[in-house]
């Protein structure tokens, strides 16, 4: 999902993707394009190994990107057929979407952290309560009556983006996922989505990052039904984690991979401690709803340019950002339809 800082302009699908490369020996990276996004692609590893290869992510399920997806690994030395497993960082669609298909192509198992295998059904299969539950948060949340309907079916073409299956395998923080030849081993990064993970190779020392760190934009950390009472609370703890990490280099799901962790960490940090302030000052000027802070929050386009799903997600990282403060003891919601924020005094 693009992030706050991804939020101007179109994706211009004309660019030709990246090459795919081999970024250690045995390691690679295969782009695979996303339709109609402004992240343009996402970033498939593939491990070689003396069984087969093993994939981190999968991609959109489109006719387009599986056909770039089983190139990619042609071009590799792979065959799709001979994939052993797939590990996906998380369940939004450009990573989860490919996986259940890449198992009906090899017979490979699929795994995900169990916090996020826990709402696929919801999200993608049975979605009746969670579009109620998305309804009734904007209602919450002052979205006007006019907007409430789009923006609650704004996600539903995503679901098409996602093949249908369950995960066969469950990873754990700190597990070591079968990919032999490789001391891969998981690490729980919550804040994007609950179960995000990250891929850690010691004797290399790479972090596959998935989304929870890029390089350029700040992942969507959005306060919804599904994020748990304090998502961007997670994501800031699950950095200082990462952080502690010996890393040469970090190797993202989008855009490029990049080395010095910690300072992308601090600039997230500070990124996000901006954001505190930006609420604050709303507050204390009488914008006290999360949808008109939202508006006020400085975007990387005007408000009024920001529709559909991005406007929800906007919505929701504005949120994520109230509740931080609401566990921190700064601000109280006083809840109703819409409810209003207020900062504590001292």
């Amino acid at each position: 999902m693009p992030s706050s800082q991804s939020l101007s302009g179109r994706a211009d699908q004309s660019q030709p993707l990246p090459p795919v490369e081999e970024v250690r020996p045995g390691l690679w990276s295969i782009p695979v394009p996303i339709p109609d996004n402004p992240l343009r692609y996402v970033l498939v590893y593939a491990f070689e190994s003396a069984k087969g290869p093993y994939i981190v992510d999968a991609g959109w399920n489109t006719d387009d990107a599986w056909q770039t997806l089983v190139q990619g690994l042609a071009a590799a030395g792979f065959d799709i057929g001979d994939v052993q497993g797939v590990l996906v960082t998380h369940i939004h669609p450009d990573h989860y979407g490919l996986a259940p298909r890449v198992r009906e192509a090899s017979g490979a198992w699929v795994a995900l952290h169990p916090a996020d295998a826990a709402l696929l059904e919801q999200r993608y299969e049975d979605t009746t309560g969670l579009m109620a539950a998305v309804n009734a948060m904007l209602r919450r949340n002052g979205a006007p009556a006019d907007e409430i309907e789009g923006l609650t079916a704004a996600s539903v073409p995503m679901i098409s983006r996602v093949a249908p299956g369950r995960p066969d395998r469950l990873i754990e923080d700190g597990d070591k996922p079968e990919v032999p030849g490789w001391d891969l081993q998981a690490l729980w990064t919550p804040g994007h989505s609950p179960g995000h993970l990250c891929f850690y190779e010691p004797g290399h020392r790479l972090l596959l990052s998935g989304d929870h760190v890029l390089p350029r934009i700040t992942p969507n950390i959005s306060y919804h039904p599904q994020a748990g009472p304090d998502p961007l609370g997670a994501f800031l703890r699950s950095l200082d984690r990462v952080n502690e990490l010996l890393t040469d280099e970090v190797l993202p799901a989008h855009e490029h991979r990049f080395r010095d962790l910690p300072a992308r960490v601090a600039a997230l940090k500070a990124h996000h401690e901006e954001r505190f302030e930006e609420a604050l000052g709303a507050i204390a000027d009488g914008i006290d709803t999360a949808w008109d802070i939202a508006g006020r929050f400085t975007w990387s386009r005007p408000w009024e340019q920001i529709t559909g799903f991005m406007r929800r997600a906007a919505v929701g990282e504005t949120l994520a950002h109230l509740r931080a403060l609401e566990v921190r003891g700064v601000l109280r919601e006083q809840i109703g339809e819409p409810s209003h924020w207020q900062i504590i005094e001292r």
